[in-house]
Parts: structure tokens; C-alpha cells; sequence
């Protein structure tokens, strides 16, 4: 057969870039969140290791943004530390790791019939515990590579007022501000579904979590690793640390962060954010899209 005769290639199929309506979000987010609730108890657990690592490394960014910043107009530099921190939930959503701020969501498929309270709430279980060990592992390892000694123990010293800070609201305060925060966090999960590809998944959750960081809302899987990790500067980083010129410009000793305790970090925090979160992410996001978007959908039972 000559070259005449062959048959032309069929030309690739165009990239569909029509923007999903907010219907098809809805089941597509659904349907992500089924998937997570009914994968194997391994790989769930280990998804969300790295849901709580690639969090922790969202802060370390931020606070190593905030070096020497500190003449600048203070919304600026909130606003770097934001943008910065969303390289962790970028990680997140492109990996397919399983964070507990966006786990809530698995209401969704609770309230479809797909799946059952205890199937939802073990889900919320294991997330909680990886997320919480993966954070952990990276606050360790912060600590063991000397970072927080860095930059004349600055980057140790914005660790602990940062902590020192988060352990200061109010019960109902921390409530509301982790609110807040993964009512942010559940909608730019819900907007980078619509991407197409991995920069526009990157850009759609940029803002929201760049608003909620800047804000001062509080998340508790990124505090898993941020208050952990001043507890263990204040409590083993030892004389060398304290003895760094910034800590020494800023008259600050050990006895300045006395209050950063392992009690103080589960009460007066992570408990009151993490019910905070669940009623931002479950609540405000997950049982609003799904009232007006799936609530006696025809298909449901057949999804």
C-alpha cells in the first residue's frame, strides 16, 4: 500500500475546557468523597499521612516567609504568608491525599445513602489520627534538622509567638475561627474539582486559603503540626537556641512562652477548632452544595 492509500490519523479530540457547571461539581465532588470513605483501611491511612505532612510543609513556608518582614505594611506580609501556605493544600489536592478539613465533606455521600454514619465517621477517625502523626513526624524532623535555630533562632522564635498566639482565644473564638477557616478550605477544594489541569487547580486554591491565613482563621490540621512543634522548641531546643541573637534582640527567654503546655495545645486549641472545622467543612459546604445540588437528584440511588 502506497502513502496515497493509507488513511489519515484521526485528529485528537480538542481538550474539553467547558467550565463543569456547579450540578456536575457537586456529583463529582460526591463521588471523590465516596471514594475516600470506602478505600482500604491502609491506603486511607496512609493518604492521609501525607494530608498531615504536606500541611505541615504549607507552614514551614509561611513561617520561613516571614523573616524579616517585619517593616513591612503588616496585610502584605499576612497576605505572602498566605500564598505561600497553600502550596500544602496544592500538594494535597494534585497527590490525592486525604486531609480532615476536606474529609468532612464526606457528608455528602452520608446524606446521598451511599455510605453509612459509621463508614463517615470512620473515615473522620483515620483522618484525624494520620493527619495528626504525619504532622507530627514533620514537626519532629523540623526540630532534628536544627530549622528552628535558623536565622539567629528567628525562625524558632516566629514559631513560638505564633503558638503562643493560637493558644490565646477564647473557647468559642478558636470555634468560630476554625469555622472560618475550613469553610475557606472545603470551597477552594470544591472550586480546584473544576480544574482541568494542574496549574488550574494550584491557582483555584490559592485564594481561599491565602484569604483564610491571612485572616488568622485557625486550621486544625496545619496547628497539628505548628503547636507540637512549639511545644518541642520551648521544651527540648535547649540553651544554644535560646541563646540566638533575635530571641535576645527581642528580650524573650523561655520563661516568655511558659504557657505553650501539651494541655494547652489539645483544650484551649485543637478540640475547639477541630469542632469548628467540622461545622465549616460539613455544614456550611458539604450539606449546602448537597441540599441544592443533589437533594432528590433522580440519580442518586444509582450513583
Amino acid at each position: 500500500m502506497n502513502a496515497s492509500s493509507t488513511p489519515p490519523t484521526a485528529a485528537p479530540a480538542p481538550p474539553n475546557t467547558q467550565i463543569p457547571t456547579p450540578k456536575a461539581l457537586a456529583k463529582a465532588l460526591e463521588d471523590g468523597m465516596y471514594a475516600k470513605a470506602t478505600a482500604p483501611l491502609l491506603q486511607m491511612f496512609l493518604q492521609t499521612l501525607t494530608g498531615g505532612a504536606f500541611i505541615a510543609f504549607g507552614f514551614i513556608f509561611m513561617v520561613t516567609s516571614q523573616q524579616g518582614i517585619s517593616d513591612w505594611p503588616t496585610g502584605v506580609g499576612k497576605v505572602l504568608g498566605g500564598v505561600v501556605f497553600s502550596v500544602g493544600l496544592g500538594l494535597v489536592v494534585i497527590s490525592g491525599s486525604d486531609l480532615f478539613t476536606g474529609t468532612t465533606m464526606t457528608v455528602v455521600p452520608r446524606l446521598s445513602g451511599r455510605i453509612g454514619t459509621g463508614k463517615m465517621l470512620t473515615h473522620w477517625i483515620v483522618s484525624i489520627v494520620g493527619n495528626f502523626i504525619g504532622s507530627v513526624v514533620m514537626a519532629v524532623l523540623i526540630i532534628l534538622g536544627g530549622t528552628h535555630a535558623s536565622n539567629k533562632s528567628a525562625w524558632g522564635m516566629t514559631v513560638l509567638n505564633i503558638t503562643q498566639a493560637k493558644l490565646g482565644y477564647d473557647w468559642h473564638q478558636a470555634f468560630f475561627l476554625g469555622l472560618l477557616a475550613n469553610f475557606a478550605v472545603c470551597l477552594a477544594v470544591w472550586v480546584s474539582i473544576a480544574g482541568k489541569t494542574v496549574a488550574d487547580k494550584i491557582l483555584a486554591v490559592a485564594g481561599p486559603i491565602a484569604l483564610f491565613v491571612a485572616s488568622g482563621f485557625e486550621h486544625s490540621v496545619a496547628n497539628m503540626f505548628m503547636l507540637p512543634l512549639g511545644w518541642m522548641i520551648k521544651t527540648f531546643a535547649g540553651d544554644k537556641f535560646w541563646s540566638g541573637e533575635a530571641l535576645a534582640d527581642a528580650g524573650k527567654s523561655a520563661a516568655d512562652y511558659a504557657d505553650i503546655t501539651a494541655l494547652s495545645v489539645l483544650w484551649d486549641n485543637l478540640i475547639p477548632v477541630l469542632l469548628g472545622n467540622i461545622v465549616g467543612g460539613a455544614v456550611f459546604v458539604g450539606v449546602y452544595f448537597w441540599a441544592i445540588y443533589r437533594r432528590g437528584d433522580a440519580d442518586i440511588a444509582k450513583a
